[in-house]
């Protein structure tokens, strides 16, 4: 193992080399947020060589631009956790978008995903660059008794703890994550669930995450994400899920006019990370918004890495 010119980035001989960005999104700390891996140029790389970048990098995910058009401002995207591509990538979309901005200018772009085309806007304000994705079209569906059972054994809840006014969805917003809503703050903070359990559970049904938020008010909500079938024990920010909430929120009626929705996520694992979600009820799609920031160095990720549990 060698490293690249300035030192920073582990590079293996035996593979292309790429240049690998960090930036932490969601926040506009490097020491909050849901830390992504950013690498503009993969057009060399092949899908084992990506995925072994992503493991090295060691974040829930690395996004990599697999194909460059810099005329219309389009770019292809492909997402890997440590052990898997994923369809999407909601932190790692706005942190790639922060890149570009920042060294080709704010503006408009646009995202072939493996989960659609993904839009998105970067605007500079105050010397930050804010980036606003808009998702693929969201739906959501009732979970199922057996879903839920299984989800909830794995998780170490009681139905009981649960928010009735909430009830338990699969909700998809260019991935499926299940949705479940705690009666309490505390019931939300203390997480201490069955990785493997929980991952085999979610490897059955093609979910994602976990979307586990608490409703402080009609407006704000927060939220915690188990991953454990990227390897990860909790993402401290999902853009995905954001987007998939927002259409839970628009299939249960609870948005009657253009409303945005404020979600505080990370806070419990000392990240904490802050996403904005506006939902239109004649619309399908999700805009979700934040911020990201770069990360100077590298080192071990968020600390939501497995880590032997």
């Amino acid at each position: 193992m060698t490293t690249d010119a300035d030192g920073a980035t582990p590079v293996n001989p035996a593979r292309p080399a790429a240049e690998i960005l960090r930036y932490a999104a969601f926040t506009d700390d490097p020491a909050g947020g849901n830390p992504a891996g950013v690498v503009l140029d993969a057009r060399g790389l092949d899908d084992a060589t990506m995925l072994a970048v992503a493991a090295e990098v060691g974040y829930s995910e690395t996004a990599f631009v697999t194909r460059h058009d810099e005329t219309s401002r389009r770019f292809g995207v492909r997402y890997f956790s440590p052990l898997a591509e994923v369809a999407f990538c909601g932190h790692a979309t706005v942190a790639l978008a922060v890149a570009l901005a920042e060294r080709t200018g704010p503006g408009e772009i646009l995202l072939d995903t493996p989960a659609g085309e993904i839009p998105v806007a970067t605007v500079s304000e105050d010397g930050a660059v804010l980036a606003t994705l808009t998702s693929v079209a969201t739906r959501s569906r009732p979970a199922e008794s057996t879903e839920l059972d299984a989800a909830l054994k794995a998780l170490g809840w009681e139905a009981g703890e649960l928010d009735p006014a909430l009830p338990p969805h699969v909700a998809f917003g260019g991935n499926d994550h299940l949705v479940l809503a705690a009666a309490s703050r505390a019931r939300l903070a203390s997480l201490d669930y069955d990785f493997d359990g929980l991952a085999e559970v979610m490897r059955l049904h093609g979910w994602t995450t976990l979307q586990l938020v608490w409703r402080e008010s009609p407006y704000r909500f927060h939220a915690r994400d188990p991953f454990p079938v990227g390897g990860v024990v909790e993402d401290p920010a999902t853009g995905a899920a954001a987007a998939a909430f927002g259409g839970y929120l628009r299939a249960l009626g609870l948005v009657t006019g253009p409303t945005r929705i404020a979600i505080r996520q990370g806070e419990d694992m000392g990240r904490p990370s802050d996403l904005l979600i506006d939902v239109d009820p004649q619309s399908p799609r999700t805009r979700v918004t934040g911020q990201a920031v770069p990360i100077e160095g590298w080192g071990p990720s968020s600390g939501s890495a497995r880590q032997g549990r």
